[in-house]
């Protein structure tokens, strides 16, 4: 019986920390977030990177970089500057849960370029398969970022970044890749991870995220 009562106990403490984290991420979002990232992350325009269904660790990596100058960009640094810790970890929370989205494509044959490059490499210039570090389905891992459903314009310009070190964190070995890509590559690229369809499970809805009794 005792054991039953404390399981029951700590199951309530987490899910009113869990409830708490989304209150406040819900607050941050609605601030400083929603106007360019969306409010679940699918990003209001193409110049904005897609938050939905990115990677816990990796949000709170690139959060904590923007905040501390590591990574550099006039309106991220400003939007970070007063982020403590245990909001951003709530903000990566929030939106890792969210589900990731991808694009139409309608040039099948580019789509193919891209496919074959980010799968296989380019042997006659020295590019490795990108899945060896983001996967078979461009989800990444725990710590490098999900590129599945990204927005094209966004991973076309974070690999000029990278190419021409713009990118002032992560860029030891995304230099040596993207400096070696053509234009035509670094688009079809940007394509076909923009495209990658991955079925996820639904996640449940808020209304149905109750309490436990």
């Amino acid at each position: 019986m005792k054991k039953t009562v404390l399981a029951l106990g700590l199951l309530t403490a987490a899910w009113n920390a869990h409830a708490a984290d989304l209150e406040l991420a819900k607050a941050i979002i609605k601030e400083k977030c929603q106007l360019c990232h969306g409010a679940e992350g699918e990003a209001s325009s193409a110049i904005y990177p897609r938050l939905a269904g990115q990677n816990y660790n990796y949000l709170v990596k690139q959060l904590k970089n923007f905040r501390d100058g590591k990574r550099k960009s006039d309106t991220m640094n400003e939007m970070t500057k007063d982020l403590l810790d245990e909001e951003i970890e709530a903000l990566a929370k929030y939106f890792s849960s969210k589900p990731a989205l991808s694009h139409r494509i309608r040039d099948k044959g580019f789509f193919a370029v891209g496919e074959y490059l980010y799968r296989k490499g380019n042997k006659y210039s020295g590019i490795p398969a990108c899945k060896s570090c983001h996967g078979e389905l461009g989800l990444g891992s725990n710590d490098l970022p999900r590129l599945a459903g990204q927005h094209k314009r966004y991973v076309a310009d974070q690999l000029h970044a990278f190419g021409d070190r713009i990118r002032t964190n992560d860029n030891t070995i995304m230099h040596t890749i993207a400096n070696k890509l053509t234009e035509l590559e670094i688009e079809a690229l940007a394509l076909y991870v923009s495209g990658i369809k991955v079925e996820e499970p639904e996640a449940p809805k808020e209304a149905e995220q109750q309490q436990p009794q």
